[in-house]
């Protein structure tokens, strides 16, 4: 029974076959290299940069922070994703199918593994978008305070309108105020949303529902505002850098630097996205390798020069945790910049909550097409070409989800989940350069198996290493893996033998119409 169970639990898809299904799906092939790139930096610069980047560089009760040596941490964190993002440009450019790592993972590994990267990425990019929308609307207030016509009410809204219960129960303890009379209540059950958040996921269903083409067109526009932005802050925060602000470098030495490098490698989450939309692209054997690292590139080049500015404007000890870029301006006078900043920040924010829920939808539709999840969500919609009805239901789970998901630990809950679906993709590329050694590669991994081995040293050391201050979400974190399996275990796994059982009665089925025919 065992062996029968390691037997089934490990059958890997050929990818012949996923290429010929993904051929009969039906979705658009719209996206071109400049989408890709676009999306792949709309889902980058976003978070990490506008708030994240505080916390890596100031410390926080995480652990130590960076200081100035953030820079040094942001090339840690690059150069850990530049290794991960060789191995997904190699297997986007060899299967170019819906569902990044979790396809990835099934091609080499097995069904089970497969079914807990798809799990995994689940963990990366659902909760990832509810981490950023609860940023999100952190900067929207701060934004409309800025409108002194606007009435009180929106300016600054009850905090249970604007927060998880979580986030205003720890607001009213910081403030001394007492949650009974904060928070309304309906019996003994609190009532505390993000609204403003809420609303944007029900915008953002309503645009990916509506067509993947102008999803991007959307990401593309705010890209352009956003880079924008932070050029504009670093040419003019580059008259305000003192090269004395640069010293101690390294305040807390390597444990602050790697710390800061875990911490910041939220803000590169984004280019392993791109790989869910490969069934969607013109040319994926060309094209996607460049959107992954030309996207990443990119990223990382903007990352340190605002890092440089950011922490030579102003002592390493004075940096806004929130909101480090517009308060560092408004310090130096330049109140200006700060609101256009702040914009910026919506803008950015927004662009990364698209791309995460359209990466959501993606992984589960790809998911639902091997049998894993109920066959409904494979519907595409007759006009638009989109999986609408995945598409709604992602939006419902995220926004019941954002009633309970606490901004930190759904952060460090997507780093988990990103460092563990790099890792795998790595292993899965030396797999299949033993296993199919001849498969045509249109991309492949420059010095392997160097390369994936050096991507599978960093992650694993970073998030290892990141363990040693983290407390709630490395307990969740197996939790979160283990409720996968069981779902696996209770619906996959015996649907798929379900349906392995009925293929072979049909192939019998069709032996023994054969043979009475030719008897006949």
């Amino acid at each position: 029974m065992l062996k029968k169970i390691l037997k089934n639990i490990t059958k890997i898809k050929n990818p012949d076959d996923m290429i010929e299904n993904a051929k009969k799906a039906g979705l658009n092939k719209t996206l071109t290299a400049f989408d890709l790139i676009m999306l792949g930096v709309g889902a980058i610069i976003g978070s990490g940069i506008f708030t994240v980047v505080g916390i890596a560089a100031a410390g926080g009760s995480q652990g130590p922070g960076a200081g100035p040596a953030l820079v040094i941490s942001m090339v840690i964190a690059s150069i850990a994703c530049i290794f991960s993002a060789l191995c997904y440009s190699e297997f986007a450019s060899m299967i170019p199918v819906a569902g990044s790592a979790y396809t990835y993972t099934y091609a080499t590994m097995g069904e089970f593994a497969a079914w807990i990267v798809g799990w995994v990425l689940l963990l990366e990019y659902a909760i990832g978008f509810i981490a950023v929308a609860s940023a999100w609307t952190g900067y929207l207030i701060q934004f409309l305070k800025g409108f002194t016509f606007l009435p009180q009410f929106i300016k600054n809204p009850p905090i249970w309108l604007v927060n998880d219960y979580q986030s205003a129960f720890a607001f009213c303890k910081k403030n001394g105020l007492n949650p009974i009379d904060e928070i309304p209540y309906f019996g003994s059950i609190p009532i505390s949303l993000n609204l403003p958040g809420i609303l944007m996921a029900l915008t953002l269903m309503f645009i990916l529902v509506k067509g993947i083409k102008e999803s991007t067109k959307m990401a593309s526009l705010m890209v352009l505002i956003k880079i924008s932005v932070i050029m504009m802050f670093i040419i003019t925060g580059a008259f305000y850098v003192k090269p004395e602000n640069w010293m101690p470098f390294a305040p807390n030495g390597f444990s602050g630097i790697f710390m800061g490098a875990f911490i910041i490698f939220f803000a590169y989450i984004g280019f392993d996205a791109i790989a869910t939309t490969a069934e969607e692209a013109k040319n994926p054997q060309k094209d996607l390798p460049i959107g992954i690292i030309g996207s990443l590139l990119c990223c990382t080049i903007i990352y340190v020069l605002v890092a440089l500015v950011l922490t030579g404007m102003i002592p390493t000890n004075q940096i806004d945790l929130h909101a480090p870029i517009a308060h560092v301006m408004r310090l130096v006078g330049q109140d200006w910049v700060a609101g256009l900043i702040s914009l910026g920040a919506l803008t950015g924010l927004s662009s990364v909550l698209l791309v995460l829920y359209l990466a959501t939808t993606r992984v589960l539709y790809a998911m639902s097409r091997d049998n894993f999840l109920p066959n409904i969500f494979q519907k595409v919609h007759s006009k638009y070409k989109t999986p609408h009805i995945i598409t709604i239901f992602v939006g419902v789970c995220i926004i019941v989800g954002s009633l309970f998901f606490n901004i930190n630990i759904a952060a460090e809950m997507c780093n988990f989940g990103t460092f563990t679906s790099f890792i795998i993709v790595c292993i899965a590329v030396l797999i299949l350069r033993k296993t199919e050694p001849n498969r045509y590669r249109p991309f492949k991994v420059p010095f392997s198996p160097l390369f994936p081995i050096l991507g599978i040293v960093c992650c694993s050391g970073l998030m290892i290493y990141s363990m040693k201050f983290l407390t709630t979400s490395r307990l969740l974190f197996p939790i979160w893996l283990l409720v996968g399996t069981l779902i696996y275990f209770s619906y996959g796994y015996q649907v798929n033998r379900k349906n392995e059982c009925n293929h072979i009665k049909k192939i019998n089925n069709y032996q023994k119409d054969i043979e009475i025919e030719s008897k006949v």
